[in-house]
């Protein structure tokens, strides 16, 4: 199968077009869409080097012919009808815009819980291709997919002999956009590679129009309660950046990121100790993680007596979400304004009456 390019490779810097009609992107900063006669241009920024171009495509019809004059990109023939996800959340989202039959296999199995994905697999329609650290390449080529969907991450190395055997690779670096409202307009993108743009944007349409809501009330609610995130992973307590989407969550929930003085668009890893330090006396500590049974402040405290430390855990302030239950991640990616409910919930109780979600979050018990 080879790889249809225009002048070279998608990745890195790509020669001018001309200029199409922009579809509007209100959010993200890392994509930029254009109509052109016969094609649609997609520019994926470089998030860790933001004057550089990560990739660009080039979206046309399968059934139509190639239009002179492309600019320098990958070809990818839309609308995609086999594909493989390395993520849960891109895997779900096409089963959501109703192009489950493009998914033909998956990395990292385990998570996808949610019918009809998990069924697809028991009975062998969707492919198993391993982890996505070590995929396995070679069954991902029996599927022979018109595309495969991959997270990309700074200084990765590549991806390996995948990139060496002519399937187009659609970086997703949604996850690296600086608002969570941002990371969720990349449902234009995915909408348009799947045939389903209509649906897609009509899918934004009803997010942006909820979580505004949402955020309004946030900014209303006064006191801004200090929010500590998640806990130590391995070495390091990865906290979120000023400008991350989890950072601006907090914020549009109405609380205090305590530390917005890292102003990066993801996580920053610091030793436990400086985030004692630095968030002792947090009001609200939220917890992602994953295990087959509810997390209590008892089994933290015997994990790391550390954590009896801070303010809220003396409170019973802790709240968790299980993720190996829950559809957090499948979920939270591109339907922002479920978490931000759930976190108005959590960080202002007052409003609970008056916001039904309870989707998330719980308190931990002792």
């Amino acid at each position: 199968m080879a790889l249809p390019f225009l002048q070279g490779c998608g990745r890195g810097n790509s020669s001018s077009s001309p200029e199409g009609k922009k579809i509007e992107m209100r959010y993200a900063v890392n994509l930029t869409l254009e109509e052109h006669d016969g094609y649609t241009l997609a520019r994926v920024r470089n998030p860790w080097d933001t004057l550089k171009t990560l990739h660009t495509y080039l979206l046309v019809d399968r059934d139509a012919p190639l239009p002179d004059g492309m600019p320098q990109g990958t070809v990818v023939r839309t609308p995609v009808r086999s594909a493989v996800a390395y993520s849960v959340m891109h895997g779900s989202l096409m089963e959501e815009l109703g192009a489950g039959d493009a998914l033909r296999g998956v990395c990292d199995a385990q998570y996808f819980t949610k019918q009809p994905i998990a069924e697809g697999l028991q009975y062998g329609r969707i492919a198993d291709c391993g982890s996505s650290s070590a995929p396995n390449v070679e069954r991902m080529l029996m599927l022979k997919p018109d595309a495969v969907f991959i997270s990309p991450f700074e200084n990765s190395g590549g991806y390996g002999k995948l990139e060496t055997v002519g399937i187009p690779i659609i970086e997703c670096a949604d996850y690296m956009e600086t608002s969570p409202l941002g990371r969720a307009e990349w449902v234009k993108f995915y909408g348009r590679l799947l045939g389903k743009s209509e649906r897609a944007d009509s899918m934004f349409a009803a997010t942006e129009k909820s979580y505004l809501q949402l955020k309004e009330r946030g900014e209303q609610a006064g006191k801004r309660p200090a929010v500590l995130m998640d806990r130590v992973f391995g070495q390091a307590w990865n906290v979120p950046g000023a400008y991350s989407t989890m950072g601006r969550f907090i914020e549009d929930a109405g609380g205090r990121n305590i530390f917005d003085n890292h102003k990066n668009a993801g996580s920053t890893p610091l030793a436990p100790e400086q985030v004692l330090y630095q968030g002792k006396d947090a009001d609200i500590w939220l917890i992602r993680y994953s295990q087959k049974y509810p997390l209590t402040l008892t089994q933290m405290r015997e994990d790391r007596p550390m954590y009896a430390e801070f303010a809220p855990f003396k409170s019973g302030n802790v709240y968790g979400v299980n993720t190996d239950v829950s559809q957090y991640y499948s979920e939270v990616a591109f339907h922002p304004q479920w978490l931000l409910a759930d976190m108005l919930r959590v960080i202002h109780p007052e409003l609970a009456d008056s916001i039904p979600s309870k989707r998330y979050f719980e308190k931990l018990s002792r």
